[in-house]
């Protein structure tokens, strides 16, 4: 896995980090509900029939997945965004998250957007070809979301899935525009959970608690959404792995995807406020240190760590009892917390054994480089 290189959309040169993966929980059985074609709500099926306004969904299925109805289902709900600057520009995808009478907010990355932050414009294009700019609402490049808004109302928001009940296996589709191909459908299944994965630049870095998928992510679909079987998004996608050196290049199967539980609570901050938050462990780590874990070097005065009575020098082995070979799965894995969130750290003690601490993690800015 040290071997690929992971591209997000038009930007090269991000490095996965770890092998951690975890199912989750046991299959459902299957149900028959029926989506309302405006507003993607659900609604249980009566004798197994929908009403002419409700497209008929099977739910809790893991065996096959229907992908012509959850396409049609989905693909209104998913944008295509042109960015354009003084130097270039790039193409991305998003997903109709909220809608009003007079607005709807689009979840994006924040690598798709970020080149107009500083200039430039965003261009907006619905599934029926119509195109509106947009304006950025706020961004967050340590979990590279972003969320922009149009002046257009009463669109079809795309369903929220639950992310902690996905398992390794269940169908899934990837939805957006590749290499600015619109509306483009890829189905695949979720290969892998809990994937570490880091992104960007050293001073701009994005960590990642991925779905790893193998439905064919490219280039222009960062941004656009992954949904399961039932037609919900459950990741927002952002980076693939690739084995070239220096350019970007097509899918080879290994597609990664920000958890919707993860993304929600930061496309909601930035709804409400404009900015959001990330949580904080108040540790350093030894970026020499090439052994097993990840090496502190140094704590930060008043929080949690210091509080809990961690030593420096302490080597963090497992968080929630989920191994950390290294610091950037450590991060990773604090990063998929909520600020607020106490968490067990075992550590191999700098004087010798291993102990666990409880840390309340505690809060700071996210940071929009």
């Amino acid at each position: 896995m040290k071997n690929f290189k992971t591209v997000i959309a038009f930007v090269v040169g991000a490095v996965v980090a770890g092998t951690m993966a975890t199912a989750a929980t046991s299959p459902t059985p299957s149900l028959t509900a029926c989506a309302d074609t405006r507003t993607k709500a659900l609604y249980l099926a009566t004798n197994g029939a929908c009403t002419s306004n409700r497209t008929p969904i099977v739910i809790g299925s893991t065996s096959s997945l229907d992908a012509k109805t959850i396409a049609s289902l989905v693909t209104p709900s998913v944008v295509s965004i042109e960015v354009t600057t003084a130097s270039g520009g790039g193409t991305g995808s998003g997903s109709i998250y909220k809608t009003s009478s007079t607005s709807s907010y689009i979840v994006t990355n924040n690598h798709v957007v970020a080149d107009a932050a500083t200039g430039g414009t965003i261009t907006v294009e619905l599934v029926n070809g119509d195109q509106y700019k947009a304006t950025i609402v706020g961004r967050d490049a340590n979990y590279d979301i972003a969320v922009i808004k149009i002046q257009v109302g009463d669109l079809p928001a795309i369903g929220i899935g639950d992310s902690t009940q996905v398992s390794v296996g269940d169908p899934v589709l990837a939805i957006g525009s590749p290499l600015g191909l619109a509306n483009t459908v890829t189905q695949g299944i979720v290969s892998s959970l809990n994937r570490p994965v880091t992104t960007g630049t050293t001073d701009a870095q994005s960590y990642v608690d991925a779905i790893q998928t193998d439905a064919a992510i490219n280039p222009g679909n960062s941004g656009g959404a992954l949904v399961d079987a039932a037609g919900r998004m459950i990741g927002v996608n952002s980076a693939i792995a690739s084995l070239s050196s220096g350019s970007t290049s097509g899918s080879i199967g290994l597609g990664f995807s920000i958890p919707i539980n993860e993304a929600k609570r930061i496309i909601d901050e930035i709804i409400a406020t404009g900015k959001s938050t990330r949580p904080v462990l108040g540790v350093y780590f030894d970026s020499t240190y090439i052994g097993v874990g990840a090496k502190i070097s140094k704590l930060s005065a008043g929080e949690g760590a210091e509080k809990a009575g961690i030593p420096v020098g302490s080597i963090i082995r497992q968080i929630d009892g989920v191994r950390t070979p290294d610091a950037e799965s450590a991060i990773v894995k604090i990063r998929s917390y909520a600020p607020g969130t106490t968490v067990s750290v075992t550590v191999d003690l700098p004087t010798g054994g291993q102990k666990t601490f409880k840390i309340l993690l505690g809060s700071a800015p996210s940071s929009t480089n």
